[in-house]
């Protein structure tokens, strides 16, 4: 074998920031480099998505086990790829896909699939003696490194908090830092006001999966206000230094009717009702991008929304395009959106991840690359972000340890990457 080759790939079961069950996988290479990596999940997830393979005993992990995922590595995976040239990522990540044989890889489980495409590239990388993210660079086609801007929740509902609050996150970018260490200051500023506000109002400050606070607001506008005291409370200026993104997660507000049933605010929106009203909320708070606005299968629903604000505000498609080209290429073709979540996990393999990010990028949207709300300590995003110049990067708040990984890992990777995307990188005119 030649040192590059795959000498020996191990997986486990390991658990994420929710006490779940996950996968995380070491690729060995014959030269004795190693890699490793393990696999989040979410919890608002689009239906488009490369599937998770989970046991379904109800008797181990109410069903959330990934033992069969696991016993998929160890067995077929290692021995279709022993002796596979970890250099070449585009083969591998070929051969994974040929092998489970199925579109969404639901025989072996996009968990297990994913959890060996990255662990392959550490390996290649630490074969080379190249920091991750240049490895990611070559994989990619990029030749500078970009810091991105960061996207922070502070207040959380929906499927992130268990309910409360209808629409699932609020989120603030901070406007005006030159650098992403003092972007990173304000948000802790601000993420520590967030508290204060909070509590002064008498509502509980329990954490949210993604570590936002959830004040449990009747509507989004109470809570966009109550966004706003928090950046003042911390001497910032909403709309100058910070401005504000909303995650709707609308795919899980549908209604029967194909409405939009909001609980909390005793509301149902017709889709054109709901983009009205989401207009007004640009209107009235400094409101720069908008995630889900609309669910994922209402494409005339997302295009009204794109015709009225996309010339604007940054319209980021999460469940809508579930970082798949084919359904990238559908909001491309119809102008709709103009900005693209990237989830690794939504995909299933590094190759096909970077291939919506050349897309997106070909094409003049936007690229912000995401953590989920069910994360394991794993940095493996933040170099993502860094080598494929992605722009923006969206992790969680300020809390618990797999989120401060990943932004711990940004801040190592500021000492030797010069350039940072900053508000430039914000599809519309909030950044220009």
């Amino acid at each position: 074998m030649k040192p590059s080759a795959v000498r020996r790939i191990h997986a486990r079961q390991v658990l994420d920031s929710r006490g779940r069950p996950t996968v995380e996988a070491d690729v060995e290479l014959a030269g004795g480099a190693s890699g490793r990596a393990s696999v989040p999940a979410g919890a608002s997830t689009g239906s488009a998505e490369a599937r998770e393979l989970r046991d379904a005993d109800p008797h181990r992990y109410a069903g959330r086990g990934v033992l069969r995922a696991v016993a998929g590595v160890n067995g077929e995976i290692a021995r279709r790829l022993l002796g596979q040239d970890a250099h070449d990522q585009p083969a591998l990540d070929r051969a994974l896909r040929e092998l489970d044989g199925t579109a969404t890889l639901e025989r072996l489980g996009a968990n297990a699939v994913l959890a060996v495409s990255i662990a392959a590239c550490r390996a290649a990388a630490a074969s080379r003696g190249q920091p991750l993210h240049i490895r990611i660079g070559e994989l990619a086609g990029v030749a500078n490194a970009v810091l991105p801007l960061p996207m922070v929740n502070i207040l959380s509902g929906g499927l992130h908090a268990r309910g409360g609050m209808d629409i699932q996150d609020f989120l603030v970018i901070p406007r005006r830092a030159d650098s992403y260490g003092e972007a990173l200051h304000a948000i802790s500023r601000l993420r520590d006001a967030a508290v204060d506000v909070v509590a002064a109002r008498g509502n509980p400050t329990l954490l949210a999966d993604e570590g936002g606070l959830s004040p449990d607001c009747r509507t989004g506008g109470e809570a966009l206000r109550i966004l706003v005291q928090c950046i003042e409370r911390a001497g910032l200026r909403p709309g100058e230094d910070v401005l504000i993104a909303i995650d709707v997660a609308a795919s899980g507000l549908r209604a029967p009717d194909g409405g939009y049933r909001f609980a909390a605010a005793g509301r149902h929106f017709s889709a054109p009702e709901l983009v009205e009203e989401l207009e007004g909320w640009t209107r009235e708070f400094p409101v720069a991008s908008i995630e889900d606005g609309l669910g994922e299968e209402d494409w005339p629903g997302w295009k009204t929304l794109s015709d009225k604000l996309g010339g604007r505000i940054q319209l980021v498609g999460d469940d809508l395009f579930t970082t798949s080209v084919a359904r990238l290429e559908q909001g491309i073709a119809q102008g709709i959106a103009n900005a693209v979540l990237v989830k690794p996990n939504q995909n299933g393999t590094l190759s096909g991840t970077l291939e919506v990010i050349a897309r997106a990028r070909a094409a003049g949207y936007a690229t912000v690359v995401s953590a989920r709300s069910g994360e394991t300590e794993d940095a493996f995003i933040a170099d993502l972000a860094v080598g494929s110049a992605a722009g923006q990067i969206k992790i969680g708040s300020l809390r618990t340890s797999n989120t401060m990984a990943k932004y711990n890992q940004l801040l190592r990777l500021e000492e030797s990457v010069a350039h940072y995307a900053g508000a430039g990188a914000l599809h519309g005119d909030w950044g220009r």
